[in-house]
């Protein structure tokens, strides 16, 4: 028999964003509110719950779940098997931080309408940010991909946004970011510090960065850490060592990173060579 289970933790570096990974059958919560936020996916099962006065809201496996701040609310399983469900709760004053980045003006609290939301692009989303924030390190891979998701979120759904600030033609400081990133591979730099280097707000850098790379930064970081990575191997470089001279905080991100590129372990491809 399936038992409940629940893990919640705290994104510090996100406005010390609280963050939950449940499955939950018998488990009904009674009436409460948030001072912030809950946002999140179900993933297993469907949630039924209290929201603004109706008793019959359903969020199915699927769709996305959005409370604002200070909203009663409840939630229970629908069926026996109970739901499953990856939640984020931030706070009002990073979600108002994200709109102000992402539009370049002062916003009131975004506000959000629809309680479920059916959108498979920023569901994924969603979902992949949660389990990097459970398990990856690295600041600007977890600042890029909490500003994609959620920056998209409020320009589709929420009622009182505003149009995001348009790109130009910014290639002086995509040419100095990716410099930086390639001769600072080992440091943790964060999208908010190389924001602060170039004077642009971190969405904004994110947004200039992947229109003209085609990939964000921490991406294209990681591409530079594997393309050096391949070389070291065929230098006959242990994979210890070069996971630590590329970057990786140990063997194993840089194993899984090194897989999902080449399409084989960083052995196999030494062994090639």
């Amino acid at each position: 028999m399936e038992q409940e289970k629940a893990n919640f933790w705290h994104a510090h570096d996100l406005g010390s964003m609280e963050l939950l990974h449940a499955h939950y059958i018998t488990h009904s919560f009674d009436r409460h509110v948030h001072e912030g936020y809950a946002i999140g996916v179900i993933t297993h099962g469907a949630e039924a719950f209290f929201y603004r006065g109706a008793k019959n809201n359903v969020a199915a496996a699927g769709s996305i779940v959005v409370v604002n701040p200070n909203e009663i609310h409840t939630g229970h399983a629908v069926t026996e098997n109970g739901w499953q469900y990856r939640m984020f709760y931030p706070g009002v004053t990073w979600m108002r931080q994200i709109a102000r980045e992402l539009t370049g003006t002062n916003w009131d609290t975004p506000h959000f309408p629809d309680a479920v939301i059916d959108d498979a692009e920023i569901r994924a989303q969603l979902v992949h940010l949660h389990r990097v924030l459970q398990s990856s390190a690295s600041a600007l891979e977890r600042g890029s991909l909490a500003r994609e998701a959620f920056g998209n979120l409020i320009t589709r759904y929420a009622t009182n946004r505003s149009n995001p600030l348009k790109i130009g033609d910014e290639r002086e400081i995509v040419n100095f970011v990716r410099t930086y990133l390639e001769t600072h591979l080992d440091e943790n730099t964060s999208l908010e510090d190389l924001a602060a280097m170039v004077h642009m707000s971190p969405y904004h850098l994110l947004r200039v960065f992947r229109k003209s790379v085609g990939m964000p930064p921490h991406s294209y970081r990681n591409h530079v850490r594997l393309t050096q990575a391949k070389a070291l191997l065929a230098a006959g470089k242990s994979i210890t060592d070069i996971s630590h001279e590329v970057g990786f905080p140990d063997q194993s991100h840089f194993t899984r990173r090194f897989k999902a590129m080449v399409g084989v372990p960083p052995g196999e491809y030494a062994r090639s060579l």
